[in-house]
């Protein structure tokens, strides 16, 4: 480990005054609020803007992405983590030329990430950095100890949350959980399936203000998506709606998040900071 810190502290050293990709994990407090297939559309909007985007399903072992494009993966990141492959070898390319890592499916053994795994990851995962302009990873539902690092090590934290009562607060207290071990990572908040505008603004100031008054931090709003046939009719064709169905009043809010996001076009303010993924995965995995 300690070569690895050493090779790791080097890397450091040779990207300062190199542009380096921008991180983010998007994330829910519950299954089932359409995190998933937020994470790819959201990836192929930034995609079309002319951004180079990879993503990773780190829903690992039970990964469905690629199910959601139709195209079957032949390697996963449990190849990169049990059997030596590298990063590099177990990408596809996904829709509107997206670089796609697969989470996984079918494993008979509960998978668990030592510190050798994330010390690899660490080490590969740098030479990613200067190849794209954002890297996304979409996590499995809730937080896990596995998860937890690699979430307090990413720029920003998409949190994707429902009008529902419950799927609101599992929100409220999976940013509570992150806040309280690193308050500096910020929150952007998007809203599915609200069926009127009233209800994903009424949504969203529930959070904030909670945010605000429990715990003294702010996020930011990014906006809502509605419920939409168009959705389900997208993924029963395996075919991402902002593809399928570009005209469909989801498609439309999405690109207007996307470009919210890109632009900063955001009300409240936002701190733009270069990215720390790697210092933080030094931190937080390998403990220096």
């Amino acid at each position: 480990m300690k070569d690895q810190a050493e090779n790791l502290r080097r890397r450091l050293e040779l990207q300062k005054n190199h542009s380096m990709a921008k991180t983010l994990a998007i994330l829910s407090g519950k299954g089932g609020v359409g995190k998933s297939n937020f994470s790819l559309n959201f990836a192929i909007s930034l995609s079309k803007l002319g951004k180079k985007v990879l993503l990773f399903d780190m829903d690992i072992g039970m990964g469905n992405i690629d199910i959601l494009f139709g195209q079957h993966s032949p390697y996963s990141i449990v190849d990169f983590f049990e059997d030596g492959l590298s990063l590099k070898e177990i990408m596809t390319t996904g829709p509107e030329q997206i670089s796609v890592i697969t989470g996984g499916t079918g494993l008979t053994h509960l998978f668990t990430l030592d510190e050798d795994k994330y010390g690899r990851f660490t080490e590969e995962f740098g030479s990613l950095l200067e190849s794209y302009d954002y890297i996304l990873f979409d996590m499995g539902a809730g937080i896990t100890q596995d998860s937890a690092k690699f979430l307090l090590c990413v720029d920003e934290l998409i949190i994707i949350t429902t009008p529902e009562p419950t799927s609101v607060m599992d929100a409220y207290s999976t940013m509570k959980y992150i806040h309280s071990v690193n308050d500096e990572i910020p929150f952007f908040l998007v809203c599915n399936r609200v069926f009127t505008k009233k209800e994903g603004k009424e949504t969203m100031i529930r959070l904030q203000n909670a945010l605000r008054k429990f715990l003294g931090a702010e996020m930011v709003a990014l906006g809502y998506l509605p419920d939409d046939r168009s959705v389900s009719k997208a993924v029963s064709k395996q075919i991402p709606f902002i593809l399928s169905y570009p005209d469909a009043a989801v498609s439309k809010s999405l690109i207007e998040i996307v470009s919210r996001y890109v632009n900063h076009g955001f009300d409240e303010e936002s701190i733009i900071q270069k990215s720390n993924f790697l210092q933080n995965m030094k931190r937080y995995f390998l403990g220096k």
